[in-house]
């Protein structure tokens, strides 16, 4: 899925080019902004590989612009889940850009987008019980807590972690929306 690009107040959302591989260093070598991701920190080769994979077709996250500055300030994972007519979401914003509503903002967008113009049915978006800010961000958007899956994903020898399961179908949208 090529993404077409969109447009925030403050965003510019578009697809990850190769060339963003520095930016993408930046912040996801900061172990605060991937103390919750499962990849953790990425050094430069696998920032580098990250921005080269979502530049293809099959990109799976969206590079997201401060148009203040031009720079880019974070990511946020939008693809296709495996179930039909459904996307997941995440978000993944350096530290400098976090708590001032840009991934509320960048995520809103993709929102309008999914159930808009891709006629998503279901949009759903995970994260860890400890990671307060990004569940946060989910009730924020309206998504509906579905699921605490119990030591559910693996991060290392020894340690599993929690997840929360989050989805927001069409019609709760538009009732959203529209209210």
């Amino acid at each position: 899925m090529r993404f077409p690009g969109i447009e925030t107040p403050r965003l510019r959302l578009r697809a990850i080019a190769a060339s963003d591989w520095p930016a993408v260093f930046a912040y996801m070598s900061d172990p605060r902004v991937t103390a919750f991701l499962p990849e953790g920190t990425l050094d430069e080769a696998a920032a580098r590989a990250f921005a080269e994979e979502q530049a293809g077709e099959d990109g799976k996250a969206v590079a997201v612009i401060e148009k203040a500055s031009g720079r880019m300030i974070g990511h946020m994972p939008f693809h296709p889940w495996f179930a039909p007519e459904t996307y997941e979401i995440g978000w993944a914003f350096g530290h400098a850009a976090q708590g001032r509503g840009y991934a509320t903002e960048a995520a809103q967008a993709l929102l309008a987008h999914a159930f808009g113009p891709l006629k998503a049915h279901r949009v759903i978006a995970t994260c860890q019980p400890e990671n307060t800010p990004s569940w946060r961000v989910a009730e924020k958007l309206g998504l509906r807590r579905e699921a605490h899956f119990r030591s559910c994903l693996y991060r290392s020898p020894g340690v599993w972690w929690d997840e929360y399961f989050y989805a927001l179908l069409a019609e709760e949208y538009e009732q959203r929306r529209s209210s």
